[in-house]
């Protein structure tokens, strides 16, 4: 299984964190990957464009997201936790 890092040092958008992820991961079908979190699910949960593949996603450094744009960080938060485990994608944040 791969494993991605994210680190979210500099990230203070969620444009920012796709562009950080798209960057990272070069996830299946990046070019036609939504870069929001409705396309994320898509990409995790039905393979969609986006599709990392079965992998580890570890996000970290995420205290300058979180005061800047708490909101997209806590929707992105419940997305990831509502992956199925069945799919091969595990996103956990430290």
């Amino acid at each position: 299984m791969k494993k991605y890092l994210l680190d979210c040092e500099a990230v203070s958008s969620g444009a920012e964190f796709w562009d950080l992820y798209l960057r990272i991961v070069s996830p299946e079908g990046a070019g036609f990957f939504g870069r929001n979190l409705d396309a994320f699910w898509d990409a995790t949960a039905g393979g969609g464009p986006g599709w990392p593949g079965n992998c580890q996603i570890v996000v970290v450094n995420t205290g300058l997201l979180a005061h800047r744009n708490g909101d997209f960080l806590k929707k992105f938060k419940e997305v990831a936790r509502d992956i199925p485990l069945c799919v091969g994608v595990e996103v956990i944040f430290k």
